[in-house]
């Protein structure tokens, strides 16, 4: 598998939810600037966007989302990303949150995170027995004594979930305990998450095969006044469960780990409002269980039909506890719906 990275088969996706974008933009120029960029605006945000020139970009705005006509999904807040993964036409999708600079290495180096995404993408993960050393595939690494042959070639990978330093992405009761801590551990490695192990995939900095995974990665599932701010969004957790059920299914793999954004949140000193409000922890108690114990039948060969399945599976199971599942569910029947429509096209 060649890994040189095409221009033409890469999309980047940037979820506007602030105004002015030029620090972010020109912090990103070096490793942006060659590849095809969405932004796509909060669609209830009033002021004009403020972007460099010197990028091949398309803005998709509250008036673009029009054209998919009436749909139950709510693009707004940190979900309007998602409408980004729906109009592109290339093969991968990298995002990462507008307030996300480069990191540095362990060496002081610029992270370049779209390189570090596609060779997570390009490379083969090992999801059905741990290598001890991480990535195998990575320069410098193998696999380790008593890794089984027949599994040493791996299998593709389809998400990429990178990491950040500064801010930590904790849930406000979290929040407030550890207000002034900050993560500054820069740890340089990459593994494969295991095959039936779940984890809370983030959309702040994220890598996917579009062309495979598109149809799985849908909002779907939003709490009481979710979307714009971090302290109350699941869609991106929801969304990446239903992700790693797919892949295992389909003997997909997941990564994480490199590469690092460095992320600050003006959103931090909210977290104590939230807090009052904020349902997420009760709700992840409730759905875990279910996607630990989830084996879609054999009958399941392509991501639609995962999809569906799974569809069917929270709206049985999930959606008489709490209207917020039926709704999810309905939600990602809507997302089938659109991604047929709109979104199945390719570049």
């Amino acid at each position: 598998m060649s890994l040189e990275i095409q221009d033409s088969e890469v999309d980047i996706v940037i979820a506007a939810l602030q105004p002015n974008l030029t620090t972010f933009f020109e912090a990103w120029r070096p490793f942006f600037s060659r590849f095809h960029i969405i932004v796509v605006k909060d669609p209830d945000m009033a002021e004009e966007l403020q972007i460099p020139t010197g990028f091949d970009l398309k803005v998709y705005t509250k008036s673009d989302m029009g054209v998919l006509g009436a749909t139950s999904i709510d693009f707004s807040g940190h979900s309007c990303r998602y409408f980004g993964y729906l109009v592109s036409r290339k093969k991968y999708v990298i995002s990462i949150d507008d307030n996300c600079l480069p990191a540095k290495d362990n060496g002081g180096l610029t992270v370049d995170a779209v390189a570090q995404h596609m060779s997570n993408l390009k490379t083969p993960a090992t999801p059905f027995f741990f290598n001890t050393l991480y990535d195998p595939f990575r320069k410098g690494a193998d696999f380790v004594r008593g890794y089984p042959f027949s599994l040493r070639e791996g299998v593709e990978c389809m998400l990429s979930c990178g990491l950040w330093l500064h801010n930590a992405d904790y849930d406000p009761m979290t929040h407030v305990v550890k207000r002034n801590q900050r993560n500054t551990t820069y740890v340089d490695a990459v593994m494969t998450v295991p095959l039936g192990a779940m984890m809370p995939v983030s959309g702040i900095n994220v890598a996917f095969n579009r062309e495979v995974l598109g149809p799985v990665m849908f909002p779907a599932l939003r709490l009481r006044k979710e979307g714009k701010h971090r302290w109350d969004t699941l869609e991106d957790v929801w969304n990446g469960l239903c992700a790693k059920v797919v892949c295992d299914r389909l003997r997909y793999g997941v990564k994480t780990g490199l590469p690092y954004v460095m992320r600050s949140d003006a959103e931090a000193g909210k977290a104590l409002e939230s807090l009052k409000e904020w349902e997420g922890v009760k709700v992840m108690d409730v759905v875990l269980p279910l996607f630990e114990s989830l084996k879609l039948s054999s009958t399941s060969v392509t991501v639609e039909d995962c999809v569906k399945e799974l569809t069917s599976i929270v709206k049985e199971k999930l959606g008489p506890q709490n209207a917020i599942f039926a709704k999810a569910a309905d939600a990602m029947e809507e997302w089938t719906k659109l991604w047929k429509s709109h979104g199945a096209q390719s570049a």
